[in-house]
């Protein structure tokens, strides 16, 4: 086991951040915490890596107790915090060799395990890392992360502002590290990441919602969820919102998300309705359930 939390709360002057939180993840695990901004995600990451004290609960990483066994959870993890944090004033060669300095090692030391994401910023390493791009900051940080071989590995918002192609070259690289025996914690508030982890949390209000595979989150929802657009969008969420057996109406994409409350629902009384409100256009069919749909019915 590389992370076990048990019953983790912390509170700060204005509200609880996190609310009796329990989770593991096992070693060489690629696990996600999904929820949006103020969910709790950050607030967790700094207890694991020693950062913050909790006000209840115990934690410990690769058996090390948060709070008693700190210098040796510093020693040996990994930890890209959600804000670029290294020296923007330092070039891309000098943020690394610093970092490698503190931990006692070199840049050729443990070359191997950054070689696949230092080859795509070597061109750059003469230039201040202030002056990067997203992408290429987020490539520097994680190289920092990695530099003295750490067992655990915890990646905060790492992908929020990049670019569509650096997110997905990102998801690469992590699949990479993993396969190297590394333990990834990887927190997202973008739904589609979940389905790139091998097992997820979801979060909400410094609570978790759901523990699972994301295949298992999607196979173990009992509910039908309909696909319905008119020429109207505005109208037709009005409309949907006060059909008298509606369950839930999310807007999602070009489509509503629509769930009845009714087990025999019949898409054509559904049909028959807007025609009455005045929509055309109408198009009613079933939708394909994402981890987005599992997360705001929970």
């Amino acid at each position: 086991m590389s992370i076990k939390v048990q019953n983790i709360s912390k509170s700060y002057k204005t509200a609880k951040a996190v609310k009796n939180v329990s989770f593991e993840v096992n070693r060489g695990e690629l696990f996600g915490l999904i929820g949006p901004d103020g969910a709790g995600k950050t607030t967790l990451f700094r207890i694991l890596t020693t950062l913050l004290i909790a006000n209840e609960g115990r934690a410990s990483v690769m058996g090390f107790d948060v709070v008693k066994d700190y210098k040796a959870i510093r020693n040996s993890v990994g930890y890209m915090p959600g804000k670029f944090s290294l020296y923007q004033d330092l070039t891309v060669e000098e943020n690394l060799t610093f970092f490698a300095t503190i931990f006692g090692t070199t840049i050729q030391e443990n070359y191997d395990l950054i070689k696949d994401i230092y080859i795509q910023i070597a061109p750059f390493k003469n230039r201040r890392a202030g002056a990067l791009s997203g992408g290429m900051k987020q490539k520097l940080a994680l190289c920092c992360a990695l530099i003295h071989a750490p067992k655990v590995l915890f990646l905060d918002e790492p992908t929020t502002g990049v670019d569509p192609i650096s997110r997905k070259e990102f998801w690469e690289m992590l699949k990479r590290l993993q396969q190297k025996d590394i333990t990834i914690l990887v927190s997202t508030p973008y739904m589609d990441e979940a389905s790139l982890c091998d097992r997820i949390a979801l979060i909400q209000d410094g609570q978790v919602l759901k523990i699972d595979s994301p295949e298992n989150i999607i196979k173990n929802y009992n509910k039908i969820i309909y696909d319905v657009a008119t020429k109207d969008t505005h109208a037709l969420i009005h409309d949907l919102k006060n059909y008298p057996s509606q369950y839930s109406v999310n807007a999602f994409g070009e489509y509503i998300h629509y769930i009845d409350k009714e087990s025999d629902f019949n898409t054509k009384e559904l049909q028959k309705y807007l025609q009455n409100k005045k929509h055309i256009n109408i198009e009613i069919k079933q939708a394909q359930i994402t981890i987005e749909d599992v997360f705001m019915d929970l």
